[in-house]
């Protein structure tokens, strides 16, 4: 090969090299590494006020003097047979997302809350269930709550959680509403409470610093939501901002 051909190909190499675009690098939320003792469940009932998995950090309040806490927690609760509030750290689906054994479970106090990346990312995925004290007591009715759709199931009751995707700029870029029991449909046929894991596409919102959580229902009174404000989480997979570049 002649020099000149042979510089020539040398610095095509390089330009080409340096034009490639790396993978993107993703950041999984699976709840998977934090550690849970014989209860199987975590709660916040060590004062620490928050945990973090991965790029997110959640915040969790407990009572010490009621022993009752809101937020998020997480578990590896597997009893979908139990149906009253001392079941209320597992999942209706049995298991976590996908059939991983650690989730987190999150607990509406009637103000919203945050969960916070550590850097901005992208969502690809977020999973979300009803938990099984949740879904029972909107299907058979409680003391505190009424049966969703009635006894004739033609009331057009709902539960809902509203994520709000917040920017690095903290500003708000949207949101998305999950409907986690809806009796609104004409058809009554058509009516639901969730029984299993929904997945969730947020990327659409682009690269995001905070979801907020924040919970409605249409059996709400003074006190605010009376169906139990459970949800439950899994597997939240991002693109990290800048990551792969």
């Amino acid at each position: 090969m002649k020099p000149g051909i042979f510089l020539i190909t040398v610095i095509l190499t390089i330009i080409l090299a340096s034009c490639k675009k790396e993978e993107p690098v993703y950041d999984i939320v699976d709840f998977e590494e934090l550690p849970l003792n014989s209860s199987g469940y975590w709660n916040g009932s060590d004062g620490s006020g928050s945990f973090k998995s991965g790029n997110i950090s959640f915040v969790n309040r407990y009572n010490q003097q009621s022993r009752t806490w809101n937020g998020f927690a997480y578990t590896n609760h597997t009893d979908t047979v139990t149906k009253n509030n001392s079941n209320e750290f597992a999942s209706i689906a049995g298991s976590g997302a996908e059939n991983s054994v650690n989730y987190g479970v999150f607990l509406f106090s009637g103000v919203p809350d945050t969960m916070l990346l550590d850097s901005p990312e992208m969502i690809t995925d977020i999973f979300i269930s009803n938990s099984v004290y949740s879904y029972y007591s909107m299907k058979n009715g409680s003391p505190s709550n009424k049966k969703f759709g009635g006894d004739s199931g033609n009331d057009q009751d709902w539960f809902r959680l509203r994520l709000t995707l917040i920017n690095k700029d903290e500003n708000q870029v949207g949101y998305i509403d999950v409907y986690l029991a809806d009796f609104r449909y004409t058809d009554n046929s058509r009516d639901y409470i969730a029984n299993a894991w929904t997945r969730l596409d947020l990327s659409t919102f682009g690269f995001v610093k905070a979801l907020i959580f924040e919970m409605s229902s249409s059996d709400s009174g003074p006190g605010g939501i009376n169906n139990p404000p459970y949800v439950c989480i899994d597997y939240i997979r991002g693109e990290l901002e800048g990551a792969g570049k």
